[in-house]
């Protein structure tokens, strides 16, 4: 992610998630380098920005802090094989954990998470904002 990429960034956080986050948020995650990798996803025909995964690789651990796809490509395996490949990158790179955090109310995430190995490890009360709901926390241990 770059900064001339927050735009098309901040366009689709608006239309995914009912709290988005500050457009000077993920300017501080580009900035917040190398504990904060920020990717964006780009359509390789229509060469634009259609979603963007935000993680921290701290040590051996991985928090995956915000994922999201444009409403116009969702339900096209996009997030999974976006998922798939940093999973698999994070292995490579020794991490041995990865935790994320998701709202109960977002089945299609967490039914993801779950098709990826993700476990319930617990939950986070009162969490989210607008509306307020708890998270889940969920983890996967990455085979070494």
């Amino acid at each position: 992610m770059e900064e001339e990429d927050i735009p098309f960034v901040y366009e689709i956080e608006r239309l995914s998630f009912p709290n988005p986050w500050h457009e000077s948020t993920f300017l501080g995650e580009i900035q917040n380098q190398p504990i904060s990798f920020p990717f964006v996803i780009v359509h390789s025909q229509q060469k634009k920005v259609i979603g963007y995964i935000i993680l921290w690789h701290i040590r051996d651990e991985v928090q995956i802090n915000n994922i999201a796809i444009h409403p116009d490509f969702r339900r096209k395996g996009i997030g999974e094989a976006v998922m798939r490949k940093v999973l698999d990158q994070m292995a490579r790179e020794k991490a041995k954990f990865v935790f994320l955090e998701v709202r109960p109310s977002n089945i299609a995430a967490f039914s993801l998470y779950r098709k990826l190995g993700f476990k319930v490890l617990g939950i986070r009360k009162d969490y989210y904002t607008h509306p307020r709901e708890d998270a889940l926390l969920l983890g996967l241990h990455l085979n070494q």
